[in-house]
């Protein structure tokens, strides 16, 4: 299967794709279906009218409205994954046309402007499959887990104000904030792979989004109180080592996160790290 890069059809074609989309089409809808984990996959078919605007979410609908293939078969609805529908939550992350992106901001228009177009969705190949399109993302958390994503703050009484940040700082910060976890990174990259079991998810690739997350919370006033922690996790088996500098990551992002910055910034920090570590001894 060919790497999925959400931005394999440039801005350009899709606008252009936009302008001379048929009013009043219906496309061809090409889903992957899956009933629980481990079971085979087969794919069903389904005719939806497009109405202008119309996104992925609302195919995915109409179909649970009609839920009658072009055989003339009734089945079961599409289960997917889905919560702001704003392309910030990172939920609804599946594979359109073979690339990797959200399904609420996937217009039609963009994807199938001309009659009898086909559009195929697809689950992401790095994650287990729950149900059809829905899949099973705990290992992505699990990585922020690994990494200690968040700032050390806990109690039960005001701490009063915390640091100023500059607005240079804040805004050099806000790009990697941007990161929703959806997924795309992981399932374009070639060191990161599904695993068998969760015992396994300690000594895998950690991935791009939380050597990115990483980085952030280390430039955190407060957060980078645990930087060691984070820059010893990233020195394991699993950490910023092992990525191969594919570079796809990047190209998948859809919120344009620095991750190829992020990367080679927290393999310097390693770095150090380890040169601190090995003359300190600790």
């Amino acid at each position: 299967m060919a790497i999925a890069y959400a931005h394999e059809s440039t801005a350009d074609q899709r606008r252009a794709n936009r302008t001379r989309a048929v009013e009043g089409r219906t496309v061809l809808c090409r889903v992957r279906r899956c009933d629980g984990p481990g079971k085979a996959g087969r794919w069903e078919s389904f005719k939806v009218p497009v109405e202008p605007g119309m996104n992925v979410i609302a195919c995915l609908k109409h179909i649970a409205q009609n839920p009658v293939t072009v055989d003339g078969n009734t089945t079961t609805p599409v289960v997917y994954d889905a919560g702001c529908l704003e392309e910030v939550c990172g939920a609804c992350t599946m594979l359109i046309n073979g690339m990797a992106r959200q399904s609420c901001s996937c217009l039609i228009d963009e994807y199938a402007p001309l009659e009898g177009d086909t559009i195929t969705l697809e689950p992401m190949t790095k994650f287990p499959v729950i149900r059809d399109l829905w899949v099973d993302r705990a290992r992505l958390f699990q990585s922020l887990t690994r990494v200690k994503a968040w700032v050390p703050i806990d109690g039960t009484y005001a701490l009063g104000a915390g640091p100023k940040e500059s607005p240079e700082v804040q805004q050099d910060r806000y790009d990697m904030s941007e990161c929703m976890s959806c997924g795309c990174c992981l399932e374009a990259c070639p060191q990161f792979t599904i695993e068998p079991d969760e015992a396994s998810w300690d000594t895998s690739f950690i991935g791009a989004h939380a050597i990115s997350q990483a980085r952030l919370f280390n430039g955190h006033a407060t957060g980078k109180e645990l930087k060691n922690d984070r820059l010893d996790e990233l020195m394991n088996p699993g950490g910023v080592s092992e990525c191969g500098n594919a570079q796809n990551c990047v190209k998948v992002c859809p919120k344009g996160v620095p991750l190829t910055e992020s990367i080679a910034t927290i393999g310097r920090q390693v770095t150090i790290r380890s040169f601190t570590r090995f003359f300190s001894g600790k």
